[in-house]
């Protein structure tokens, strides 16, 4: 189960923090290779296609988008910081209308920690919400219970830990 972190309440960020039993090479391959195995897409997705696929492209710069069953790309973000095992930092560009916008900017900072060989600590932070203007309190709340990043992370943890 994802719990915040401690650090007290800041209106313009969600964290939650996953214990996943995996080694961190697995958990950052899990979450960067194969995120279109454990990623909700029937329901967590904005093109009009049925989405099959979620890809993370492997380089500071890359795209971050689903892949319809047609073929189409519909685009979510980018990757602004790529450090294998350790860190993740991705672009959120889908607006409070569940739109892509690329100059929307959200950021989600994943953290890959080793907690001795078999485990790793891994730590969300989605911020920059004030980007959303006067629907950040809604996306917040959305991301934090209801869309529920948690939730994602836990479907991450159990692919994780099944690799």
């Amino acid at each position: 189960m994802p719990e915040q972190t401690p650090g007290g309440f800041d209106p313009n960020s969600v964290r939650k923090v996953m214990k996943v039993r995996a080694p961190q090479a697995v958990a950052w391959r899990v979450f960067t290779e194969q995120m279109g195995t454990w990623w909700p897409l029937q329901s967590y997705k904005i093109g009009k296609a049925t989405a099959v696929d979620a890809v993370l492209e492997p380089r500071v710069g890359g795209r971050w988008y689903e892949r319809g069953e047609d073929g189409s790309t519909c685009e979510w973000g980018s990757v602004l910081a790529w450090e294998p095992d350790a860190r993740l930092v991705l672009s959120w560009d889908i607006t409070a209308d569940w739109q892509y916008d690329p100059n929307l900017k959200t950021e989600i900072e994943l953290r890959f920690i080793p907690e001795g060989r078999d485990a790793t600590r891994v730590e969300l932070e989605h911020r920059r919400l004030d980007r959303f203007g006067a629907r950040r309190d809604e996306m917040r709340r959305i991301f934090d219970t209801e869309g529920d990043w948690g939730r994602v992370l836990e479907l991450f943890a159990r692919a994780a830990e099944a690799a």
